[in-house]
């Protein structure tokens, strides 16, 4: 499934859809420049605004409408079901979508029962910042130096590159080795669902158990590969008026880094939307010759991903690995 789902999308025309009653002003069309094979660490994804390659993080908005706060745009890096970790590049001109690496390999995610790899649609925020430069003051851990990533618990399965606009409803901090690592709770404000809840307190109405089997994924889910449990700062969610906070914090922190008021760690800050932030800009005409862009899609068919991605993997009641035992041949 996951192989089929990557394909979804390719060279896809991407439209920024203003949700009604929830945002407002005009639609901006975006599209998507792909170049090589899924799968593997060479490919990449580009978003484009008329045609013209732009930065995923530093150029889509944080707010569709900034008289609405609640309501923020989303990347999409990992649509439902799918298990390769997939995510916007830091260091890179202009970020473009690439597969994460593991041991010089591409990284995945393992299936842990009952979840087949990513249970719901993954992404980030953009202009966020979680910065490694402080201790941030509710986990009091530095950031993990990436946007501030999102979840969309929403029907819409999604596809890799897209940009939606999502309704906040809350969120887990996430203590992930040392590092300050949200993870925004969210539905798509086109779904069924998003009208009925302002908060995730009002999940579990309409979503019984949604709210602790996504809890309890993000705590679990690197137990696979042999890593231990992931910690949740005060064990629960916090609710959307903290989290529109925690964002504009982020937001804040985010505008230093693009005017270069601050330590980059590496991040590559190039955009072509705010031409008074210093030497981050560049003219989006120009970055195809700037940044040896290639010109058209050169997508392939996604390589075959290795075989123990294909299993299911179990947890004791403890979140342990269930293993069986050693099998002498004979039944």
């Amino acid at each position: 499934m996951a192989s089929l789902t990557f394909l979804l999308g390719l060279s896809a025309a991407v439209t920024l859809a203003v949700g009604q009653d929830c945002t407002a002003g005009n639609a901006v069309n975006y599209n998507l420049r792909e170049v090589g094979q899924r799968n593997t660490l060479d490919w990449r994804m580009w978003l484009q605004r008329d045609n013209t390659p732009i930065s995923f993080w530093h150029d889509v908005p944080l707010w569709p409408n900034e008289t609405n706060r609640r309501v923020v745009n989303m990347v999409v890096e990992i649509p439902r079901w799918v298990d390769g970790k997939i995510e916007i590049s830091r260091d890179e001109p202009l970020n473009p979508i690439f597969h994460d690496s593991r041991n010089d390999a591409p990284r995945y995610v393992e299936s842990v029962w009952p979840h087949k790899s990513y249970p719901f649609l993954y992404g980030s925020i953009p202009q966020t910042w979680e910065s490694p430069n402080f201790n941030h003051s509710f986990t009091g851990e530095p950031g993990d130096n990436d946007p501030v990533d999102i979840f969309d618990i929403g029907q819409d399965a999604g596809y890799v590159g897209q940009i939606k606009q999502a309704k906040i409803l809350g969120g887990l901090a996430l203590n992930d080795g040392g590092e300050t690592d949200w993870k925004i709770i969210a539905v798509d404000v086109n779904d069924p669902l998003a009208p009925l809840v302002n908060s995730y307190e009002d999940v579990e109405t309409y979503r019984p158990g949604l709210l602790k089997a996504y809890r309890d994924w993000f705590t679990y889910y690197k137990v696979a590969r042999g890593d231990g449990l992931i910690e949740i700062v005060e064990d629960n969610y916090q609710n959307a008026s903290f989290i529109q906070t925690i964002l504009e914090d982020s937001h804040d922190t985010w505008l230093e880094l693009i005017r270069g008021e601050v330590d980059s760690n590496e991040i590559n800050y190039n955009q072509t939307t705010r031409p008074g932030a210093g030497g981050s800009y560049v003219n989006a005409s120009s970055t195809v010759e700037a940044f040896d862009i290639p010109r058209s899609n050169t997508s392939q068919p996604a390589a075959q991903k290795p075989a123990r991605f294909e299993e299911w993997y179990y947890l004791n009641w403890d979140f342990s690995l269930a293993e069986l035992p050693t099998s002498n041949g004979t039944c």
